[in-house]
């Protein structure tokens, strides 16, 4: 892989002046002070305490300023993530923008048949396959909620798809703290050992507060596994602006902005250094329908603004969304809001950007839009990376050479560069008749072609047997212990 292209020189969006971004960074801090946040977690409830935080009721707790400041001073600006092979493939840090997929979706829009219909294990196995064959796909999360598998094995089932089935990095969710040691467990199969994990991690954790300000059991039990293994883990609430949150912009982000905080307190408090990411997402409710609104606007703005200040206040790599709709269909719309999101997360310079391919608030997946998101982003980084300016791009040598009235078609400068040209997969830029020749397809004909053809073509990197059986070994366990 070649890692620069994952890099933008050009395009930087800031939403916040300085003076903002310290309004917002004060709001927060006076809604940890004043208000407090309730933390469902005897052991975290004790360890904030034991460093001067106030304490009442049991599990409501006051953060003062300076656990917010040693936090955001020991957390670390710069966090690699390496692939299955353990070279490193991401470097979370500044404005590096990279994208993946969305996980744990209950339904699928059937490629083939266009029925919305559950998900299953062979489509989790499908979705990271098409995933792993996609050039602009960074990293793979499970992208559905399997409903042929038993609950308590969800997460172990699914994780053992996206390793046997990619080599690339991933974002992984898990149901609790002994389900996220078998996930580790079976990362530690591929890479050599829990410590080699540590050392070379393959994955970030996605985990949540439960907006507004509550922490759960299950969420601060994760949170810690992940800083006492030093892996990386984000900790994003997943806000419905108007509903568990202010509507207005400044206030989603302020709120946020206290949730990501606590979480990297407890987290730091536990380990300091460990890596942390910060973000979330901030969806406006829409008051008509009741569904939060992923590609609303105003869920760009306020994502714009939170990456903002995890980058250039706190120092700290960001997380975000991207590549996905209210749309029921990988339509016209679908590709309007998937689109503009994307290209607003690479201008925001938001690190890790998840969701690709998501319909319909989340619910829902789609190959179709997958596919045809990669191709976007390969326009987007290709627009993002600049203007090289330098005297063989000038060509003022070449100009003068072709001369007045001439061509440069067959100038040796231009067979040296025109494959810089961004070109395209899934985008016809034949002739009318040309392309009523080959069969007059969309857009949409062609993105399914494509998930056909690296269902029936692509062989990603097989794992070896004897890893296989281990971790066949890892889910036998999880079982049993189930």
């Amino acid at each position: 892989m070649d890692l620069n292209v994952r890099k933008f020189s050009t395009g930087a969006l800031e939403y916040l002046t300085m003076e903002q971004m310290g309004d917002i960074h004060s709001a927060a801090l006076e809604i940890l002070e004043d208000l407090g946040t309730v933390v469902h977690h005897d052991e975290a409830v004790q360890l904030l305490k034991s460093e001067g935080a106030h304490v009442r009721e049991g599990n409501r707790v006051f953060i003062p300023t300076a656990l917010v400041k040693m936090a955001v001073s020991s957390a670390p600006s710069r966090i690699t993530i390496y692939d299955r092979n353990g070279n490193p493939a991401m470097f979370l840090e500044g404005r590096n923008v990279y994208f993946g997929t969305g996980s744990d979706c209950p339904q699928l829009l059937d490629s083939f048949t266009g029925e919305r219909r559950d998900f299953h294990l062979k489509d989790v196995e499908d979705a990271v396959k098409i995933a792993d064959g996609l050039p602009n796909i960074d990293f793979t999360m499970s992208m559905g909620l399997a409903s042929d598998i038993e609950k308590e094995m969800q997460y172990q089932l699914k994780y053992a798809s996206m390793l046997r089935y990619s080599t690339k990095p991933q974002v992984i969710t898990a149901a609790n703290k002994e389900c996220l040691n078998d996930l580790i467990d079976m990362a530690g199969v591929v890479l050599g050992g829990r410590k080699e994990v540590g050392r070379k991690p393959i994955f970030v954790l996605y985990d949540e507060p439960t907006s507004p300000l509550v922490h759960t059991h299950e969420a601060i039990e994760k949170l810690l596994l992940m800083a006492e293994n030093g892996l990386p883990t984000n900790y994003a609430p997943g806000i419905m602006a108007g509903a568990t949150s202010p509507v207005t912009l400044a206030g989603a982000i302020a709120q946020a902005t206290a949730e990501n905080l606590a979480g990297l307190v407890i987290h730091q408090l536990r380990n300091p250094g460990a890596p942390f990411v910060f973000g979330g997402g901030m969806s406006p409710m829409d008051m008509s329908s009741m569904q939060p609104t992923y590609s609303a606007p105003e869920a760009m703005m306020t994502q714009a603004g939170l990456c903002q200040i995890g980058r250039c206040l706190y120092d700290l790599p960001t997380w975000g969304f991207g590549g996905c709709s209210a749309s029921k269909l990988a339509d016209e719309q679908a590709v309007n809001e998937a689109a503009t999101y994307l290209m607003m997360s690479a201008w925001m310079g938001t690190n890790l950007v998840h969701d690709v391919g998501y319909l319909e608030f989340g619910l829902t997946y789609s190959f179709d839009l997958l596919v045809m998101c990669d191709e976007f982003i390969g326009q987007i980084r290709r627009m993002m990376n600049g203007i090289r300016v330098d005297r063989e791009h000038l060509a003022v040598d070449v100009i003068k050479r072709v001369g007045i009235g001439g061509h440069f078609l067959g100038d040796d400068h231009t067979l040296r560069h025109f494959r810089e040209n961004w070109r395209p997969g899934v985008t016809d830029r034949k002739t009318y008749e040309k392309w009523k020749k080959d069969g007059g397809t969309t857009m949409g004909q062609r993105a399914k072609s494509k998930i056909k053809f690296i269902l029936e073509n692509h062989n990603p990197e097989p794992l070896p047997d004897d890893k296989n059986t281990q971790i066949d070994e890892i889910l036998q366990r999880a079982k049993n212990r189930i």
